[in-house]
């Protein structure tokens, strides 16, 4: 398909989030997009100044052939001809071919041919935690990919092969021709092939595309304009857990909420299946549940089985902040309660100064100490994103606490995953997802901020560490001690239910 379209690395990086989200920036209203938020801005800035000191580094030790002032009109033909020449490193360089577009932070030269490789201000892999091994990024294997192909339809690829070097100073390989497993014969080259057939689709009004509600929305600047839609068209997508490849597979046969709150599910069920590609019948079942819930004349959340929840005379609210791409945890919260008695509450936080590892072990250290000295107190909190970042802080300070010690505390005789172990495991919500914002918000919780989210709070302690001005560090402090309270607030709503 050369010529009628151009395909870009960008849009094969957004649409692994959203593929409306590539139609929406190639054919929709402009006016309609919301203001650029400052945690986007500030990766954005991030990524930039960290690219910039790759950059300066590299620069040091190897010559690198800087293309990034060139005029977009001429630097592809001065990419080619740096390829040809052999040049050993070229940052900035621009390729096309046939229909794709890209500009790769680098290509190295290796053996007759390049390699590209991406300069992330993030990890080069995802998981790695107790349930997953490290794996590639999917929205950094696309766009590499793109540079793959255009160097081999231009003539200059060393392979299917490609790297990020990543904030933590590591040169992950991505390789394009290795199977996912002995019983998956796909590959990241695969991936990228479906990507781009996607997005040639979009991008040429092949395939009209639809919104669906993601966690990954809020940061996205059509966020208030596709909620608008949905919640017009009353999106099957805003039933928790109900994506867009099941509101795919449903829309034809049941549009809407309302339509699905009415429906016979056991007319699309058989034996265990449905007639939906990718639904079973447990969960038709339970996504006709929440349907009717939010459809009925007064929603509330309701039990679904019996639930028994310890109770001490000393309640721990627990909520950690961590920038994860810097690989940080800055602050451990502790929102204290006596004999259920809201008035006892006390916000108990040990806040690191700087973001560096001295910091963040000292707050660590700390907070182990205040657990120590309550440990008859019963521990809330929600996710299980508390254990597994003590897990590995525990793993980089084993001075701190031993890995006993940890598994202890988030025993179930000690602590209570309330999102796992309550919300998602015995409950059901009239809401349009499980975040501790969306519940509370619902139960009547206000936070004091006008723009509260975890991803704010990043924003706000880089200001922190760059400018130290005291209103910063308080408001990251509200935040998290309201972050608790809103705990509170769920666990005092799901007592009330379950009695």
């Amino acid at each position: 398909m050369s010529g009628t379209t151009t395909v870009t690395a960008a849009h094969l990086y957004d649409l692994v989030s959203c593929p409306h989200r590539v139609m929406l920036d190639a054919f929709g209203d402009l006016t309609q997009r919301d203001e650029i938020g400052p945690f986007v801005r500030m990766l954005w800035e991030r990524g930039s100044a960290y690219e910039a000191s790759v950059i300066e580094k590299l620069a040091g030790i190897e010559p690198v052939l800087d293309l990034s002032a060139i005029p977009l009109g001429e630097r592809e033909a001065r990419t080619l001809d740096a390829m040809r020449d052999g040049v050993a490193l070229i940052y900035q360089g621009r390729l096309r071919a046939g229909d794709l577009l890209g500009s790769p932070d680098l290509l190295r030269k290796e053996g007759a041919g390049y390699v590209p490789i991406d300069i992330k201000s993030g990890r080069g892999e995802e998981g790695g935690d107790e349930d997953s091994d490290p794996s590639p990024k999917e929205h950094y294997a696309v766009q590499l990919g793109l540079y793959v192909d255009a160097l081999e339809q231009l003539g200059f690829s060393a392979g299917r092969r490609a790297y990020v070097w990543d904030i933590l100073g590591n040169e992950v390989l991505y390789d394009f021709a290795v199977l996912y497993g002995t019983r998956n014969p796909r590959t990241l080259w695969s991936d990228y092939q479906d990507a781009l057939s996607s997005a040639r689709r979009i991008l040429s009004r092949i395939e009209i595309t639809r919104p669906a509600y993601a966690a990954s929305c809020k940061l996205c600047h059509w966020y208030s304009h596709c909620l608008d839609v949905l919640q017009k068209a009353d999106a099957l997508t805003l039933i928790p857990k109900l994506g867009r490849s099941l509101q795919t597979a449903m829309i034809d046969q049941i549009p809407t909420i309302a339509d699905l709150a009415s429906a016979n599910p056991d007319a699309y069920i058989t034996g265990t299946r449905t007639v939906f590609r990718g639904l079973g019948a447990d969960r038709l079942r339970t996504f006709h549940e929440r349907a009717k819930l939010i459809k009925s004349e007064n929603p509330q959340p309701r039990l679904l089985q019996p639930l028994q929840l310890p109770s001490r005379h000393l309640e721990i609210f627990f909520d950690i902040e961590a920038d994860p791409m810097q690989d940080i945890c800055y602050l451990h919260g502790f929102l204290e309660r006596r004999g259920g008695d809201n008035a006892s509450e006390r916000f108990v936080a040990f806040f690191a100064d700087d973001a560096t590892r001295e910091a963040e072990e000292q707050v660590f250290r700390d907070a182990w100490t205040y657990l120590r000295a309550n440990s008859d107190a019963v521990i809330f909190y929600y996710s299980k994103y508390e254990r597994t970042a003590y897990r590995k802080l525990q793993a980089r300070y084993p001075g701190a606490c031993t890995p006993e010690e940890v598994e202890a505390l988030f025993a179930r005789d000690r602590s209570v995953d309330l999102y796992f172990d309550v919300v998602e495991a015995a409950t059901m919500w009239p809401t349009r997802d499980h975040s501790i914002k969306t519940l509370a918000k619902f139960l009547g919780f206000s936070w004091r901020d006008t723009d509260p989210s975890g991803a704010a709070s990043i924003e706000w302690y880089q200001r922190w560490t760059e400018q130290r001005d005291p209103s910063i560090k308080s408001r990251i402090l509200e935040y998290n001690e309201d972050d608790c309270r809103a705990t509170r607030v769920l666990l005092d709503a799901v007592r009330r239910i379950a009695s």
